[in-house]
């Protein structure tokens, strides 16, 4: 099994564009940018921007679904059932409040932790076990701010946070490339041991 299908989650629209909960956008839209003429396009079919692309010779898709967050599940069920992608060859990419900024870590299955996002996907694929890539954007209460979580994901990160969120997304751009050739120890590794995990 490798990985076809990754799907970055975030909000649609420029005023939700910087702000932690589309972190998993920011993923997406980097690695379309690093692979040099990759772009996504809107496809209502799939109730996203989409786009097709190849990582050392293998197929995967891009997907960033412009539902909202909560749901998200629509695009992904959408075009996993179209493709017939099984849900571990899926990796979703979103914010993670339980980790701070400047840390990714990779896991598969398991619950969704509150996000909405990932519970619409889990509603709509029927299973839990596709695979995540958490980009770390902390927690009000470990910032100490007396901030809602909800009213704090959709703001912007501090200019240092954001500094530390780039290069974990940097890190785990590195391991896109072992995931599409199904090698999840070593991107998981690679990934866990990269400079401030």
């Amino acid at each position: 099994m490798s990985i076809r299908l990754i799907v970055g989650l975030g909000n649609p629209g420029p005023e939700y564009e910087q702000t932690r909960h589309n972190a998993g956008f920011w993923l997406v839209d980097n690695l379309a940018a690093s692979l040099g003429g990759t772009r996504l396009q809107r496809e209502a079919r799939f109730h996203g921007f989409l786009a097709k692309t190849a990582i050392g010779g293998h197929e995967l898709w891009l997907l960033e679904p412009q539902t909202f967050m909560n749901r998200s599940g629509q695009a992904v069920g959408a075009l996993a059932n179209f493709y017939k992608i099984g849900a571990d060859e899926i990796l979703v990419v979103h914010d993670e409040l339980d980790l701070p900024p400047g840390i990714a870590k990779l896991k598969k299955g398991g619950s969704s932790g509150g996000h909405n996002g990932l519970k619409d996907i889990t509603a709509s694929l029927g299973t839990q076990d596709y695979w995540r890539l958490r980009i770390g954007v902390g927690h009000p209460r470990t910032a100490g701010s007396q901030q809602a979580v909800a009213d704090y994901v959709l703001h912007r990160p501090r200019k240092e946070e954001q500094s530390l969120i780039d290069d974990a997304l940097a890190h785990s751009l590195a391991v896109i490339g072992l995931l599409a050739e199904g090698k999840f120890n070593a991107a998981t590794m690679q990934l866990h041991t990269a400079p401030g995990a």
